[in-house]
């Protein structure tokens, strides 16, 4: 007799497609409430667990009610706050496609087509980059991810660039804005970071020079992070001063472009990239502002090789992924992971149906309403405007406010479901933040949030 659990059943499918089909058809995405009743979630979860097992509607029941209106809707154009998300509907679709045809994507030789696929929407990526055709990589599950095992490949190359200047104890030099899973990323790579000081917020060649000269670790440092979009303030670092340094003392360069360098897209701003063309290594998240969902990031290196020769497994079971054929590529050689979902698949397929144009387009009107949002904020009396935004991240000060005032405004504007905007801090001071990224967050949607502050 068969295992129930792996028999089609028709009722589940269609309460779970059901859910999907009005999930997707919400236009507009409401923002929902988060975590706040967390204790009334156990209350509501006590008993789930059975021996027997729980009738599946009242499961989806307890999840449409219950579980789903605790989750503040990250693809909800009022969601201002952190960096949000916005899958497209095809995304969206195809990760269920990837979900319900149980895709991988670890080895050429288990899974060649969702891999093929895949190293398309690389291409796509390194494209728009500039770099050249020979470079490649994977999806990862994060920014986090992405760093990590480019630093790693940095780390064990260095000898491979350096020669006998290769120190015994290497330092990575990293920005004061670098983004905290760099420093995380060094700290599990038992690396040292070297903090460079910023101009004005901007790690520039010139400063990155000026401390290695001076630092006494400065002949120690083997790789420097740039950051293509902070996350505080959406800020792109001096790339090409930096890769001249990298240049000249064969440094390995990594970007971090999680959030930001998905503008590549952009013509308007794409100049303010120039220099990413010469990276090592750069990470871009599609969950971010490339539209696709949850978990990915596109980790891509100019010469593939040296992160085969790092990441690559070795293991008496791991032989036959091996073969040496020509138009063999395991996403297991190219960051630490070995197993993994074909997570670049919805992103993949998003791109075939929608096409590139669409993409470009979503992101310049985020990009335009940033600036409208900015000049609002200026024309707003009791707002100021701290700094005239690169992408999508507008800072702004509310004058006479301290951090519970912004606190109070962030948990009123949740709880009249009109905005998700969460408070920051700005050279030590409290400020408002609003990160944009769906491109259906209009002006009007913005200054009914802004229109709060009085």
């Amino acid at each position: 007799m068969r295992n129930p659990m792996f028999v089609y059943d028709e009722r589940l499918t269609d309460l779970v497609f059901d859910y999907c089909r009005w999930r997707l058809s919400l236009d507009p995405v409401p923002l929902d409430y988060g975590g706040s009743g967390s204790q009334s979630l156990a209350a509501s979860l006590e008993g789930l667990m059975t021996a027997g097992g729980v009738d599946p509607a009242v499961v989806m029941d307890l999840f449409d009610k219950t579980l789903a209106a605790a989750v503040v809707s990250v693809d909800s154009p009022k969601f201002l706050a952190f960096i949000p998300a916005a899958p497209t509907k095809a995304a969206l679709l195809f990760d269920m496609v990837v979900a319900c045809s149980s895709l991988h994507g670890t080895s050429w030789i288990e899974a060649a087509g969702p891999v093929a696929a895949e190293n398309q929407a690389l291409r796509v990526l390194s494209d728009l980059a500039g770099l050249p055709e020979g470079a490649g990589g994977c999806f990862v599950a994060g920014g986090s991810a992405g760093n990590l095992s480019g630093l790693m490949v940095g780390r064990d190359t260095a000898a491979y660039r350096m020669g006998d200047r290769a120190p015994e104890h290497p330092v990575v030099a990293i920005s004061e804005e670098a983004h905290s899973s760099v420093g995380k990323a060094l700290h599990v790579l038992g690396i040292e970071a070297l903090l460079v000081p910023c101009e004005d917020h901007r790690l520039t060649g010139r400063g990155l020079r000026a401390t290695l000269a001076t630092d006494p670790r400065g002949d120690d440092v083997i790789a420097v992070v740039a950051t293509s979009g902070t996350t505080n303030a959406g800020i792109i670092d001096d790339l090409i001063g930096v890769a001249d340094v990298a240049e000249e003392r064969n440094l390995w360069f990594h970007v971090d472009g999680a959030y930001g360098a998905a503008a590549l897209f952009a013509p308007s701003v794409r100049h303010r990239f120039d220099g990413i063309e010469r990276v090592d290594s750069f990470v871009v998240d599609p969950h971010k502002w490339l539209f696709a969902p949850f978990d990915c990031a596109a980790l891509i290196y100019r010469d593939p090789r040296l992160a085969k020769a790092v990441h690559s497994q070795d293991a008496s079971y791991l032989e036959v992924m091996h073969t040496g054929a020509p138009e063999e590529w395991n996403p297991s050689d190219y960051a630490y992971h070995l197993t993994r979902r074909a997570r670049g698949m919805p992103l993949w397929f998003s791109l075939a149906v929608n096409g590139t144009d669409a993409y470009r387009d979503a992101i310049e009107t985020v990009l335009a309403v940033t600036q409208q949002v900015a000049d609002l904020v200026d024309a707003t009396a009791q707002l100021e405007l701290i700094r005239r935004p690169e992408l999508s991240v507008v800072l702004f000060r509310r004058t006479g406010w301290d951090r519970s005032d912004y606190e109070a405004w962030s948990d009123r504007l949740l709880a009249d479901q009109i905005g998700f905007v969460m408070p920051t801090t700005w050279e030590g001071e409290p400020v408002g933040r609003l990160a944009l990224l769906h491109p259906d967050t209009t002006i009007e949607l913005v200054a009914e949030i802004l229109a709060t502050t009085v």
